[in-house]
């Protein structure tokens, strides 16, 4: 099996360069180095099949280099702790309650995204555009070298987590609110995936050495007590409980932000917790994950949820954690893929709820699987979804990137 051949050696060789801090030099975590230099060498080719992915990025990117820096500052609503250094959302399923005259409590229409929630008024959507740009940028410095694209990477993340005037306050207590309920909630963590794209880039710029060293430190530090308010918290606490997308991506966001802080036995712990209080109880013998079906938007999640263990899977390449091939009682990431690759290109419909069904929402996660597995079903259906939608910049990653 191709991950497993190499698991032991990558846990060495790329492990050493996770613990190098002060080198400006870059550290790989979602992106495996070794699949980024393969789209690199294609990319020299004018008739690569990946230019239009490329193309996008950099339309992408340039785009980003005209957008002013983010600040969760910027809100036009305040949190209950009235700081607006602290982030804030409220639920995107949640709507005004026609039955009040001030509209309170809101109400829950699940798979209905409220637009409100989706406003320059709070923090969600600010959070997903700066993370967006920085991945943007740190992939298109990545692959052109370009100094341009690092220097606007530096400044948006220094605004972020740096500066005192603009930086966010390091928790989510005032996360995916409910008007006329409560003030925030555990589930809100699910808005901080974002931040690992953020580490990510940061990492992909550090040979630009346009981020100072006193701004690296600074940043990691803040994700350091970032990752510690997610453990110690009670929101974490009730997020970590969570069989479904929502605890995979709270161990996921722990395992990103251990690593990406030196902390690579605490990622370790996190992802043997991921493997046996999430995957085992999440993934049933038959691949699906049940959870996520009962949803209106279940093919969806179920690919939401798969990209977060495929990031934990890669993160286990790093640790020594073969997440890839682990199994309890037949439950296991395998079968799981195999089960949404026999959906893609399928005459037969989805057998569960989806509201806006998409085959393509599965092309991080079959890529992934490509990369990871023999089986002749992922290369089928991975050449199957790149030919269908060939400006996905997941074509670049190899699968590193979440479900937007």
């Amino acid at each position: 099996m191709k991950i497993k051949l190499i698991v032991s050696v990558l846990a060495c060789a790329l492990f050493s360069s996770v613990t190098l801090s002060h080198a400006a030099e870059s550290r790989y975590f979602t992106y495996a180095p070794e699949a980024l230099a393969s789209t690199k060498s294609q990319l020299q080719s004018p008739d690569s099949a990946l230019k239009p992915a490329y193309e996008q990025l950099l339309a992408d990117a340039d785009k980003a280099l005209l957008h002013p820096n983010y600040s969760v500052t910027q809100k036009t609503l305040s949190p209950a702790s009235n700081n607006k250094h602290d982030y804030y959302s409220f639920g995107t399923y949640w709507w005004p309650n026609p039955d009040t005259s001030n509209h309170l409590p809101y109400i829950r229409h699940d798979g209905k995204t409220n637009p409100d929630t989706k406003t320059d008024a709070t923090d969600s959507e600010r959070m997903a555009h700066f993370a967006q740009d920085m991945k943007r940028l740190g992939l298109a410095y990545y692959f052109t070298g370009k100094a341009a694209y690092a220097q606007k990477a530096a400044e948006l993340a220094t605004a972020w987590f740096v500066t005192p005037k603009t930086k966010m306050n390091p928790n989510l207590a005032y996360a995916q609110a409910i008007p006329g309920i409560v003030d925030g909630r555990g589930i809100g963590i699910i808005d901080s995936r974002a931040l690992i794209d953020v580490m990510d880039s940061i990492e992909l710029i550090r040979p630009a050495n346009t981020l100072s060293e006193e701004n690296y430190q600074s940043i990691k530090s803040w994700y350091k007590e970032f990752n510690q308010w997610l453990l110690t918290s009670n929101n974490g606490f009730e997020e970590s409980n969570w069989h479904n997308n929502h605890g995979t991506f709270f161990d996921t966001q722990v395992v990103a932000f251990s690593l990406f802080t030196d902390q690579p036995d605490l990622a370790r712990r996190q992802l043997k917790i991921a493997e046996l209080r999430h995957l085992a109880g999440q993934i049933d013998n038959k691949g699906l994950l049940t959870a996520e079906n009962e949803r209106t938007r279940s093919w969806h999640y179920t690919n939401f949820a798969l990209s977060a263990y495929m990031r934990l899977a890669r993160y286990g390449e790093l640790t020594g954690v073969d997440m890839w091939h682990f199994d309890l009682d037949d439950h296991n990431l395998h079968q799981a893929l195999i089960v949404v690759a026999q959906q893609i290109g399928s005459p037969t419909q989805w057998p569960y709820p989806e509201l806006k069904y998409n085959e393509n929402e599965a092309v991080g996660n079959i890529l992934a699987a490509e990369r990871a597995y023999p089986d002749a079903i992922f290369k089928e259906k991975a050449t199957y979804l790149t030919a269908h939608d060939a400006k996905n910049i997941n074509l670049l990653t190899v699968g590193a990137s979440l479900v937007p």
